[in-house]
């Protein structure tokens, strides 16, 4: 499970939460610039595919699944394209990646001005979350906060620890930085090229504007699985439980039921 930006293993546990609970062990790697990651010269996501390898490789694991959610799909995507040999299924959750010249994550000046301040401080992160935190969910998560209102608890304590869990944000500065480099300048990923059985979730509200990305990865790979709700913005929220069965069934049917590990 690779997280997306903001994260770190933390974020990728939480967002695999569903997942384990259906009976899967997941990997969550914190990426390049999060947590005590190294930020090597080339910090690309081609470059992070093939630290996945790396670690596999250390963990003794052939082939496995990998779900990619936000910024942490476009990696997800060079893992699949360039080590088919290593990837059995690629998830891309939400996919936060530059495919029509639009950077998905767009603020205006004001926005750009308090996020970059925010961002670069756990002091000034931690009053925001303090006084604000229903601004930060629908300006960092893209997730409109009035659906909070309308979905069960379990999902608004998910949304809560999904925001709170940025913190340290000191910890993932260079990591969030690199992501806004790579998911807004344009990708030549050639997603026709991808073999590995796909499934693809969004949600149409994102503010993000992922479901559109999430069509247009499907219309490329005719053959990759679409799933795009119609409410629940960039955290799916009010689908956890959709999101993770979906993700089960789908590993789970091009594998005859059963996943190997070394």
């Amino acid at each position: 499970m690779i997280h997306g930006t903001g994260g770190g293993f933390d974020h990728g546990l939480r967002f695999a939460g569903g997942i384990i609970s259906n009976g899967f062990q997941v990997i969550a790697p914190s990426r390049f610039g999060y947590l005590r990651s190294s930020f090597p010269t080339d910090p690309s996501p081609q470059n992070q595919a093939d630290a996945f390898v790396d670690l596999l490789d250390a963990l003794n694991i052939d082939r496995i699944p990998i779900a990619g959610g936000s910024a942490g799909a476009l990696s997800a995507a060079y893992f699949a394209l360039c080590h088919p040999d290593r990837c059995s299924h690629l998830i891309l959750i939400v996919p936060a990646m530059n495919l029509t010249n639009r950077d998905p994550v767009e603020f205006t000046r004001t926005q750009q001005f308090f996020v970059k301040r925010l961002l670069l401080s756990d002091r000034w992160f931690w009053a925001a979350l303090k006084l604000a935190p229903n601004q930060l969910i629908g300006t960092l998560l893209a997730t409109d906060p009035k659906l909070l209102e309308t979905v069960s608890a379990s999902e608004r304590e998910r949304a809560n620890l999904v925001l709170n869990e940025l913190m340290p944000v000191s910890l993932r500065a260079k990591g969030m930085a690199n992501d806004g480099r790579y998911a807004g300048q344009p990708t030549d990923i050639d997603f026709s090229q991808v073999e590995t059985p796909t499934l693809i979730i969004s949600a149409d509200d994102d503010r993000f504007g992922t479901a559109q990305t999430a069509q247009i990865v499907s219309d490329r790979m005719p053959e990759a699985q679409l799933q795009i709700f119609p409410t629940g913005g960039h955290l799916w929220l009010g689908h956890d439980k959709a999101v993770s069965d979906k993700i089960a069934e789908f590993v789970r049917l091009h594998t005859g039921g059963q996943i190997q590990a070394n």
